[in-house]
């Protein structure tokens, strides 16, 4: 029976890298970020250099393939939406309805992006506790995995684009009052980029397996990550500046909010082209 040695790497309650030794040095890595998004494990022959394997058999990287390109046109899509909807707020006639309906059908691409990266993570080849070919599971809608790093980081991402909208379906509403656009509006808008953030954290806890965040620039995936987070900074940025001042009536700053969003949602835009070509 051969002798395997296994070490388990990742923060706090998550694994995110199992590496399994065998008999003559052989070593097979498992990381999850990469086993979810392109369907492969790492493998080292004795002291040689590793390379990248397809470890998930042809039903499972189909779906990944498919995934990745909802996930992938639905950013760049709705991200490009926001920096027009945010442009027209800018620079255009000053019409808050023609922002909003903007803003809105860009933020369905959000919401539909959101989704296809959390089944990309539900439907994801997995390891069977031993340096094998990865399995395939059964196709699913849903699951509740919150245990999974990258589960948590897309469901907590997917959260954050229900709450935005929120925030989008009351910018419809007219004759507010102050107090009522700072609760309808203005809180889900910086809830939602909470959640952004959170999740962003999450993604970097995956790939650099530890809490704090690490720079890896020779990994595309943490290019995406670090982009997206970028975004999400950004619109936080935003959001603080479109608070409502009870004592005017006006925003903080509006241009700020403005730029924040466009340069936020070209972030968003940039990552999602970037991650079309983190596939199997």
């Amino acid at each position: 029976m051969r002798r395997v040695e296994q070490h388990v790497e990742g923060a706090g309650p998550f694994v995110t890298r199992r590496t399994w030794v065998l008999p003559g040095g052989r070593t097979t890595v498992w990381e999850s970020r990469s086993a979810r998004r392109r369907g492969v494990l790492a493998v080292c022959a004795g002291q040689g250099p590793a390379s990248m394997t397809a470890g998930a058999d042809a039903v499972g990287l189909g779906r990944l393939r498919k995934l990745n390109t909802i996930a992938s046109v639905a950013f760049v899509v709705g991200g490009a939406l926001f920096a027009v909807g945010s442009a027209v707020a800018q620079f255009g006639s000053g019409d808050p309805t023609l922002s909003a309906c903007i803003y809105f059908a860009g933020g369905l691409f959000f919401t539909t992006g959101g989704y296809a990266a959390l089944l990309q993570v539900v439907n994801a080849p997995r390891h069977s506790g031993a340096p094998d070919p990865l399995i395939t599971p059964p196709w699913s809608w849903w699951r509740y995995e919150p245990m999974n790093v990258g589960w948590l980081s897309t469901a907590v991402l997917l959260s954050g684009t229900l709450v935005f909208a929120v925030n989008l379906l009351d910018s419809f509403l007219q004759g507010l009052t102050v107090q009522q656009v700072n609760r309808l509006i203005w809180a889900p808008d910086v809830v939602g980029c909470v959640l952004f953030l959170v999740s962003g954290h999450l993604a970097f806890v995956e790939i650099c397996h530890r809490t704090r965040p690490c720079v890896r620039s020779r990994s595309l995936g943490w290019w995406i990550i670090a982009v997206n987070q970028l975004g999400s900074v950004l619109f936080m940025v935003s959001a603080l500046a479109a608070f409502t001042r009870p004592s005017t009536g006006s925003l903080v700053n509006a241009t700020i909010a403005n730029w924040g969003t466009l340069t936020g949602a070209l972030c968003f835009s940039v990552g999602g082209a970037l991650q079309v070509f983190e596939r199997p």
